[in-house]
């Protein structure tokens, strides 16, 4: 038998129920895939992640939902990040490896900042459904679009779909008996990121931006993730791909209908690097054995 460390976060959180939930294994080695899709289904958060030795950054991590891995995402790089610097004592600037790329982080306290891995440009793709069947899918008519929807990739694939206004986004409500219509993305998951400019309201100096991440969970059904960094991204590509004026600096608000508030800040740089942060807190420790 063996026994494992891990932390339990709150990524994108201002206090301790808030935030993105994620849970860390602090060192994995000797666990096999299955054992860590196991792990994930057995905590139920949307992703769990699990350190390893890297020859090339501070760590290798792999990301687990409850049904498959991933490549990338956001809130687990910066909490992982987080017990990375406290069990290497790295500092503030690391690295940490993923199948979709080596990704540089850096923190200010507990505020953590990640640049995107997309080495070779933003990638998009038109999706299958036209506008108004896209609409549909989440009970909004095709007015409430503000442009057409599209696919982005900057380190995991998303489907955006642009609202016209911060309404329409709360208004969103996806059917479950129309995910057969969803279509997939690379890694076969069913998502769909909505989002609209709030052009009045600035925070900080950052213009703000609503947005709302919804998924089909494994066996059916839809689940609201509260705080969406690798989505974040993909709208800084989308801001790219759309030629928006640089540099860009946006708060993204995600997670309130969902009682989990997260506040998200993306910058878009003139080189067009792509940079998401977000605060990440610590609430607990434990270990299972196996």
């Amino acid at each position: 038998m063996a026994t494992y460390a891990f932390r339990l976060l709150n990524v994108f959180a201002s206090s301790t129920f808030s935030g993105n939930q994620l849970c860390v294994f602090e060192d994995a080695r000797g666990m096999d895939d299955a054992t860590m899709l196991n792990l994930a289904a057995q905590f139920k958060l949307s992703e769990t992640t699990f350190i390893l030795p890297s020859d090339h950054a501070a760590a290798r991590v792999r990301i687990f939902t409850p049904g498959f891995e991933m490549k990338f995402a956001g809130h687990p790089a910066i909490g992982t990040a987080q017990v990375v610097r406290s069990l290497q004592q790295t500092g503030d600037a690391l690295t940490l490896e993923f199948p979709a790329g080596v990704v540089p982080l850096s923190a200010n306290g507990d505020a953590w900042t990640f640049t995107a891995p997309c080495p070779d440009g933003v990638r998009t793709a038109a999706p299958e459904l036209d506008r108004a069947g896209i609409a549909a899918l989440v009970g909004l008519s095709a007015t409430d679009l503000q442009a057409d929807p599209i696919w982005v990739d900057t380190g995991a694939d998303h489907l955006l779909v642009p609202l016209a206004s911060v309404d329409a986004v709360r208004r969103a409500a996806p059917d479950a008996s129309q995910l057969h219509r969803w279509q997939a993305s690379s890694l076969g998951r069913k998502t769909l990121y909505v989002f609209a400019f709030d052009e009045a309201n600035v925070q900080d100096g950052r213009q703000v931006v609503v947005a709302r991440y919804f998924y089909a969970k494994p066996g059916g059904g839809i689940h609201e993730d509260p705080g969406t960094g690798s989505a974040c991204a993909n709208l800084g590509g989308w801001l790219l791909h759309r030629q928006h004026s640089l540099p860009a600096s946006i708060q993204v608000q995600q997670g309130d209908q969902t009682g989990r508030p997260c506040r998200l800040m993306l910058d878009v740089l003139e080189d067009g690097r792509i940079q998401v942060g977000g605060q990440a807190l610590e609430i607990g420790r434990g270990s299972v054995t196996l």
